[in-house]
């Protein structure tokens, strides 16, 4: 009797220029989520996936509307009892493509340049869903599937999934699922296979400083108003002490510490301050004092400054005292920790520290708590066996710097924990201009989830 796995195995190895061909339609459509401009990409890239599932012999399959863009629903359902249910979760909205003048190759045009796809999204995530789609086809191919499979393809993950919550809990019963396979991480490397165990969470504000009524002349009123913009750097600056640490009241009394165990295992990573200064280009590294790079991405908390703006920044000189300046300040958050909780730590802070020579403003733009997945869950183990097999070597269980607020609400919401996995590798400018994907990844991912599926439906 010919063996399911294998058939599927070399179903996908002969047709692997075709989903090749596939992600790079996908890529083509520029479904940026956060511009009223791509409204229309966004619902041509929900149907095209929605067309793929049809393709494939999924049933339900529906593009479920939300206040925002449209979620893509799918599944595909064994009548055999004790069959376990994957639920897998991707996002089809990508990030904008600006700076448009960094991008070697157009964005939204993919170009493969030896081993690897350029284009915004090839990454982070139409890759993944792509492969994702590539393996339930070929395991499909190759007779009845080992497990029931369900696909929930949101559009706004790229700008905190503001209406999926709502979604999830309006649609719990079709969601039903064992686990959740999220292919939204990453790999350490090309040839260090990576599950993750543990993602930050994510509070994302704005502030705003006012002063005078209107931009004043810096000469005439320099020295008496107090600068909206120096205001602010000030108040930022005092956002952190000189050992790396936030100032906000009672910011860490929440956050749950690593403990001996996981230290040593996270000792044992690969991400040593040379990693980060190569794919930084930083002189020398910054951060919390008593923590080594990796304990910080994964472990511990941050506040950062992602924007500022203020006053006249065109070519040639304006001297002015702007009326007002803002900032876009972000949070990652550690397990335990509570968004609207940092929110009124923020607060707080800016209630003690702000002068009385200006007024402020904090606007909440986003957020989400972090998750923890327990690294021996049997889902967990059945993609650990299948790394193991495509890769040769066990794979690393590593804690997430990013953040996937999905995972915290499949925990909170349908009681479902998720497998996190993903093939994209550090140096593929994920957000960034000319993002990338290694191809030769890209495949030995697929052949994983051909693996899992199996594995797990055991």
């Amino acid at each position: 009797m010919t063996d399911p796995r294998n058939t599927a195995l070399s179903y996908a190895h002969q047709n692997s220029q075709a989903f090749l061909d596939y992600l790079k339609s996908l890529v083509q459509i520029p479904s940026v989520s956060t511009s009223s401009d791509h409204a229309k990409a966004m619902k041509d890239t929900a149907e095209n996936l929605a067309n793929r599932l049809r393709g494939l012999g999924f049933s339900n399959v529906a593009l479920h509307p939300t206040v925002g863009h449209p979620v893509v629903f799918g599944e595909y359902i064994v009548n055999q009892p004790g069959h376990k249910t994957v639920l897998i979760y991707g996002h089809y909205d990508v990030q904008p493509a600006e700076p448009l003048d960094l991008w070697k190759t157009p964005p939204f045009e993919p170009t493969q340049i030896n081993e690897n796809l350029f284009g915004r999204g090839a990454s982070d995530m139409k890759g993944q869903v792509a492969a994702s789609l590539a393996a339930v086809e070929a395991v499909l191919q190759a007779g009845e599937p080992p497990v029931n499979i369900k696909f929930m393809i949101e559009g706004e993950e790229e700008i905190g999934s503001p209406n999926l919550s709502q979604f999830l809990r309006a649609n719990a019963p079709m969601l039903a699922a064992d686990v959740v396979l999220n292919p939204d991480s990453g790999m350490l490397a090309a040839d260090f296979p990576t599950l993750t165990y543990a993602l930050r969470g994510l509070a994302y504000f704005e502030l705003r400083v006012y002063g005078p009524e209107h931009d004043l002349h810096s000469g005439l009123f320099g020295g008496v108003v107090h600068n909206p913009a120096q205001a602010l750097i000030e108040l930022i600056a005092g956002m952190h002490d000189t050992d790396g640490r936030i100032l906000l009241p009672g910011y860490y009394d929440s956050v749950r510490e690593m403990s001996a165990e996981e230290r040593a295992d996270i000792a044992r990573l690969p991400m040593t301050e040379d990693f980060y200064k190569t794919q930084t280009g930083a002189p020398q590294l910054w951060g919390e004092k008593g923590f080594t790079p990796a304990e910080c991405i994964g472990g511990r908390p941050t506040l950062e400054v992602n924007g500022i703006l203020s006053g006249f920044t065109g070519h040639g000189s304006k001297t002015v005292i702007p009326s007002w300046a803002m900032a876009k300040i972000s949070m990652r958050l550690v397990p335990d920790q509570d968004p609207e909780e940092v929110h009124r730590q923020l607060i707080q802070y800016l209630e003690q520290k702000a002068p009385a020579t200006i007024r402020w403003e904090l606007i909440k733009m986003a957020g989400g708590p972090a998750s923890f997945t327990d690294p021996n869950h049997p889902a967990a183990l059945a993609m650990s066996q299948a790394m193991e097999t495509i890769w040769g070597m066990r794979p690393v269980f590593k804690r997430e710097g990013g953040s996937i607020p999905i995972v915290a609400e499949m925990q909170e919401i349908l009681g479902i924990e998720s497998v996190l996995t993903g093939f994209g590798l550090p140096e593929d400018n994920v957000h960034a201009p000319n993002e990338k994907l290694h191809l030769p990844t890209w495949y030995r991912g697929i052949d994983a989830l051909i693996h899992f599926f199996y594995n797990y439906g055991i």
